[in-house]
Order: C-alpha cells, then structure tokens, then sequence
C-alpha cells in the first residue's frame, strides 16, 4: 500500500475470486463456470464485431436491451445492461443505499456484497441464516433497509419460491429489495415475474453461469422504469460505454439461441442430481441446492483437507474459511465425465483419511 492511498480506503477487504490456474490443467470445479461453450451463434457475432472495434459500443445496448426484454416479457425501458452482474449489484448500493438506508443481507452469501458496503462507505447488517443454512423470511420484515438476496443463494445453492419473495416485498414497501439471480436457471423460480407489481424490485441475472459467457463480462438488471432511470444514472455517471462491442454482440446470439441454453441447463441440474447422490452414497451431506454447485461436507473429514487432496489430484473446488462453513467445499457443477471422475477421487481420498 503506497503512502497516497486514500484513507477512505485502507481499511478495505477485497473480494477474492476462485483461483484461476495458469501452470497446470486442472479440472476446474471451483468457480461455477459452465462446462460448455457458448452459442456458436454468439461466438459468430462476437467475431463479426471485432471487425469494427475502432468504433465506441453503443452506450445504450439497443439491440441487446430490446432482445433481452422480449424474451423476459418485459419492456426496453424496465432493462439494464452492465459490466456482469457485478456492476449493476454496484450500482444498487450507489443507488439505493447510504447512511441513512444502510444495506442487509445474510450471513452467508455473495461475498462481494459486503466490499460493496465498504467501498462505497455504506454502513450493512449481516443477518444470520438458520442452523440449516436457509432464509428465515421473517428476518427481513419491515427490515428498513435495501435488502440484498441471493437466490438461490450463494455457496448454499438454497432458493426461496417467488412466493416468498413476495412476502418480503410486501413486508418492505418503504426500501428496496434486491434479488440477485445468479444461478436462477438452474431451477429456481425468477422473480422478473413481479416487477410489475413491485415498483420497489430490482431483480440482477448474469451471462455468467447459464449463458456460458463467464469471460464476456456481461448481466442485467430489471426493475420498473423509474428504478432502471435511477440505476441508468449512475452508469452514466461512471461509464456510458460500459459493456463492450463484442459481448454485446454475443449476448445477442445468445439471447437468439435461447434452446441451446435451456439444453444446457438441464443437462446441468441432471448432472447435480448424479453427483448429489453419488456423494451421498459416499456419507457427504449437502443443502438442497438449485443452483450449478452443490455445498456439501463430510462427517469424518474436514473440508480444508478434503479441498487440497482434490486439488493435489488435479482437481479444483472452492472452500471457505468463515466458520460457520469452514468444514464444507463448493463444487460446480461440470460435464458428466468430470463428475464422475470426482467421485472417484472423493473415494480414493476418503480411502486415505478414514
């Protein structure tokens, strides 16, 4: 840290990403990324834009928007286009929350929500998840706070149903409630649904996960418009140009092929089945998840020793060290080779521990 940094932030803690291994091949089940390529459609507009990248993307993301929206059900002008979902979380605690609305979330979930708080000076409460992981809806009743959720929720892959959003919503006329949806597709119910009976819903989804886009860096947000004209001026705020000419002409095709990423997702939850009850078999418990991971520990190994054997095997997956998860590894969901060849190696090393 240099003697010019601000003071502002000093004391800031940033999020670390899931390791991304350069001097070996492993295979890689630490950072929810899909195991399959994106939309050969995507891939050919995305080429056919890098002709023209002498030339600004278009600041207002027109074409996508509009493609984006017909295919949710939504209006043009209910939509956002950012830098992953990442920018338009940002944008929703610049927007939407300060010292006088300070930010809730859980416990336990994204961790780039409380460098958000952080960095943007917003004071937050944590609010602890059950004995079992889960969402007590009760907790954020008349909350008076802009609420943060994942759903499901991030590493437990544990969703809550659109009715129950909706509760919450209800319970919190007065701030807004955010509903992140990473991992939506897989299984869960999206909220989008309710936006046109919430004007205080910001619901963010990503091309991360399902879209096979994790490297494009793009996501969105939806919202009643006035909660969109809010968010459009902090972009514009920051950064008009802020989504690129080429993942905006891949989010395009992929938007135009949303068949091959239905496929995808289901042949996703298919493989989280197999490998939810293989390790099961193999005495691992794990939360009901719908997202691409599963969130699972071993009774008689810990987690930390459970994580290096894997990674000494050629295979990544994500541990934590908060407490209340330390004795648990997050593990995407991947082809189903590579699924298989992790239950082989998870037998291999409980062979060696127990």
């Amino acid at each position: 840290m240099s003697s010019f940094f601000s003071d502002k932030y000093k004391a800031l803690t940033p999020y670390t990403p899931g390791e991304q291994p350069k001097e070996r091949r492993f295979i890689k089940l630490n950072t929810n990324e899909s195991p399959f390529p994106p939309s050969k459609k995507a891939q050919e507009y995305a080429a056919g834009a890098a002709e023209s990248l002498q030339l600004y993307s278009d600041p207002t993301c027109a074409k996508l928007t509009a493609k984006v929206a017909e295919v949710l059900g939504v209006s043009p002008d209910e939509v956002l286009l950012t830098n992953g979902s990442d920018e338009i979380l940002n944008f929703a605690f610049m927007a939407f929350c300060d010292e006088k609305t300070p930010a809730c979330f859980p416990d336990i979930t994204y961790g780039f929500y409380k460098v958000f708080g952080a960095l943007n000076g917003i004071p937050y409460v944590e609010i602890p998840l059950r004995e079992d992981f889960s969402i007590n809806p009760a907790d954020y009743f008349g909350a008076r706070k802009t609420i943060f959720i994942a759903n499901p929720n991030a590493p437990t892959g544990i969703a809550l149903s659109r009715d129950t959003i909706e509760e919450i919503l209800k319970q919190n006329p007065h701030n807004v409630v955010v509903v992140d949806e990473a991992y939506v597709d897989f299984g869960a119910e999206s909220c989008v649904p309710l936006i046109h009976k919430y004007h205080n819903l910001l619901v963010t989804q990503t091309f991360s996960k399902s879209r096979s886009m994790a490297g494009a860096r793009l996501g969105f947000g939806v919202a009643c418009r006035e909660l969109i004209a809010d968010l459009n001026t902090i972009k514009y705020s920051t950064n008009p140009y802020n989504v690129n000419a080429m993942t905006l002409a891949a989010g395009l095709g992929t938007m135009e092929d949303e068949a091959y990423t239905q496929k995808n997702c289901q042949t996703v939850a298919e493989n989280r089945v197999f490998l939810a009850k293989e390790l099961a078999k193999l005495g691992f418990v794990q939360t009901p998840s719908m997202a691409n991971f599963i969130f699972v520990k071993h009774p008689r190994v810990s987690g930390e020793r459970i994580y290096a054997a894997l990674r000494e095997k050629g295979i990544l997956v994500r541990h934590f060290t908060a407490p209340r998860i330390a004795q648990y590894n997050r593990i995407t969901i991947g082809a189903r080779e590579d699924m298989e060849t992790l239950v082989r190696a998870m037998q291999e090393i409980l062979e060696e521990e127990i």
